[in-house]
């Protein structure tokens, strides 16, 4: 049986348990990948809220990572099922398949808890946790027990920083469809999150994405039909940043937790290794263990309302002062030294009760090839809102630099003298 009739027949009658997903309706997974969902490391995901501190913002945003991964593999399963039986296919294994659908399954397992609080902080990337876990230990054995199967291909996919020898292109072009502009986690977590929250701005038309695109020896390319899809994509994840991901309230939850965790790693109450393997309630009993100061900002997280932003202005490359609040470090030194000069001021605060958010660079992919009149031509290039500069301009509009202070100080000085002082 030639690879593509393998595949295919491995598709069309190994996917009988149904899980019934209330953005997708059923998701049928095969006897083996339901193991999967079963085992410790995976149930672990339902502990994880996928937004974190947006359920402050958006009480319906209780939707965990174990949904977002089914959603995610339901979607590279459909995805799949698609390229493979497309002329323009590059050759594929069975081997290959069941390792990308495990992958999209499985690739948030190092997840950490609250969300993106703890990007930019001196951790391992969730992605290499995440392909530790597959290739290491119980899951592993599960995995290289199941026929025409791979733990290593599984976890190279996730992981990008691992070798991929042995796999050739097979491997990268999997690592394309997995995260890229059109890519199943993205489609997931736009109308999940959506969908959860209660708002409009991240529905997409997925079956109709989906049928647009076109495999490439490289990855995907999309059809010239197809192009207006990409582009709702991108302005969903421009609208859902502004509404839902760095809304004003979700951004000083973020900001207060990063502050705390970072302060804790450098004074030594908290390792690295103490923030991995957490569910969010793994993560509440850890930090109680922290000294009063800093365990009181995690506290002030659970009720964004307790801090007041005095200062929002938006993130300007071109300041000195805002590129070097980029830096972690320097962002801490600068709230050190604003704290003093706001005593001398009258106002009793300490360093560690400022905070600054800086959101972290964020990039709105747009480097997908579209098919037209037989040729590709990059996407770029099609006269859409979204060229290269003007891509690179919404994260320029939605960065917003913000001065967050306790809500019970902002009385002791004036909004104008507080600026003039900040200076940011």
């Amino acid at each position: 049986m030639k690879n593509p009739e393998k595949i295919l027949n491995y598709l069309d009658r190994e996917f009988t348990d149904a899980v019934r997903d209330p953005v997708w309706g059923h998701i049928y997974l095969s006897p083996f990948l339901r193991r999967l969902t079963q085992t410790k490391d995976f149930s672990k995901l339902n502990g994880i809220r996928q937004l974190g501190p947006s359920i402050h913002v958006y009480p319906g945003a209780t939707h965990t990572r174990y949904n977002h991964s089914l959603g995610v593999y339901h979607i590279a399963g459909k995805l799949i099922r698609l390229l493979v039986q497309h002329p323009e296919c590059p050759p594929l294994t069975l081997t290959g398949v069941k390792s990308f659908l495990n992958a999209a399954l499985l690739h948030d397992l190092g997840h950490f808890p609250y969300t993106h609080s703890l990007k930019e902080l001196p951790l391992t990337d969730h992605e290499q946790l995440s392909g530790r876990i597959i290739r290491e230990g119980a899951l592993g054995k599960l995995i290289d027990g199941d026929g025409e199967n791979s733990s290593l291909l599984t976890a190279a996919i996730v992981d990008e920083e691992m070798p991929v020898t042995g796999f050739g292109e097979e491997a990268a072009f999997y690592r394309s469809l997995l995260s890229g502009v059109l890519d199943p986690d993205k489609l997931d977590y736009l109308n999940r999150d959506a969908f959860f929250c209660g708002v409009p701005y991240g529905i997409q038309d997925t079956e109709f994405v989906l049928s647009q695109i076109i495999p490439t020896r490289e990855g995907i390319a999309i059809s010239d039909k197809g192009s207006l899809a990409v582009e709702n994509i991108l302005f969903s994840k421009y609208l859902m940043y502004k509404a839902v991901y760095w809304h004003r309230d979700v951004r000083i939850s973020t900001a207060l937790v990063k502050k705390a965790l970072y302060l804790a790693l450098n004074r030594g109450e908290l390792k690295g290794e103490d923030l991995y393997g957490l569910t969010d309630a793994d993560f509440h009993l850890k930090v109680k263990e922290l000294s009063p100061a800093l365990s009181s900002l995690i506290e002030s997280s659970e009720n964004p309302l307790s801090y007041a932003a005095v200062i929002e202005k938006d993130f300007k490359q071109e300041d000195p002062l805002h590129r070097k609040l980029e830096n972690l470090e320097e962002r801490t030194a600068y709230e050190g030294e604003l704290a003093e000069k706001l005593k001398k001021r009258g106002m009793d605060i300490d360093g560690e009760e400022i905070i600054v958010d800086v959101p972290e660079k964020i990039s709105f992919e747009v480097d997908l090839p579209v098919l037209r009149e037989g040729r590709y031509i990059p996407f770029t290039s099609l006269g859409t809102l979204f060229s290269a500069p003007s891509a690179a301009n919404l994260t320029g509009v939605l960065r917003k630099v913000r001065l967050l202070l306790p809500r019970d100080r902002t009385d002791k000085l004036k909004p104008e003298e507080i600026v003039q002082i900040a200076q940011i």
